[in-house]
């Protein structure tokens, strides 16, 4: 199957072996890949920060650099989620609603669309999984990245308590209330803390990256890893 794969800003800049990672792992899933270097940000920050001109012109840019009428796998549930969900207020609705429809995260189109649940992956340690508000919320992923983890050797999934609740990053939230967001944090941590896990996996690198400077700045034995990077180990 041919797909076109959109890699997030956050991803781009921050985690480039996560995008090398879903490379690795849509290949071995039978994909053949289409990169378009041209591609940048979505939108999705303007839009949430009320920037409708300049998010406008990044959802035209995005329909000129996926013109296909092909899946679109990006590593973000956020970033689909608002693809899916928010275009249709950007651009005309012919391309808003192919672009809907061709869309997915990385766990969902490798689960529910190639139907692979198994790749070879091993990873020897204990992991509690965050469920990213966007991802659960607006793209309605929940159990699709808990489906591939269960399959990976040697790893524990314990869950955390009240594993639905926020981690405080929301985007520019965590500049503009940056009390309010830290004592989330703290609050998510804890309770990741309390499972004994290792590791705090999710589908987005943006709540990662927040809950890895709190992590990072208190000197807490735990790290975050994208699930990706999970899924990818000993390819």
């Amino acid at each position: 199957m041919l797909i076109d794969l959109f890699v997030p800003c956050f991803i781009d800049q921050m985690f480039p072996e996560t995008a090398w990672n879903t490379i690795k792992l849509l290949e071995k899933a039978g994909c053949e890949i289409h990169y378009n270097p041209k591609q940048t940000c979505c939108g999705q920050p303007l839009f949430n920060s009320g920037d409708v001109k300049h998010s406008t012109k990044l959802a035209q840019k995005f329909i000129k650099d996926f013109p296909n009428n092909r899946p679109i796998v990006t590593p973000s549930a956020s970033c689909a989620a608002y693809i899916r969900n928010h275009y249709s207020s950007l651009v005309d609705e012919e391309h808003a609603q192919r672009l809907q429809n061709n869309t997915f995260e990385l766990t969902d189109f490798l689960v529910n669309q190639l139907k692979v649940l198994h790749f070879n992956a091993a990873f020897p340690h204990k992991i509690t999984y965050h469920d990213a508000c966007s991802a659960l919320r607006e793209y309605g992923l929940k159990d699709e990245p808990r489906q591939l983890l269960k399959n990976v050797a040697d790893l524990e999934l314990v869950e955390m308590p009240h594993r639905t609740e926020c981690c405080g990053f929301g985007g520019t939230f965590m500049v503009k209330y940056a009390p309010i967001s830290t004592a989330m944090t703290e609050q998510k941590v804890e309770h990741a803390l309390s499972t004994g896990a290792e590791y705090i996996v999710s589908t987005e690198a943006s709540c990662l990256l927040n809950i890895q400077s709190y992590i990072n700045a208190q000197k807490l034995n735990i790290k975050t890893i994208h699930v990706a990077d999970v899924l990818a180990s000993q390819l």
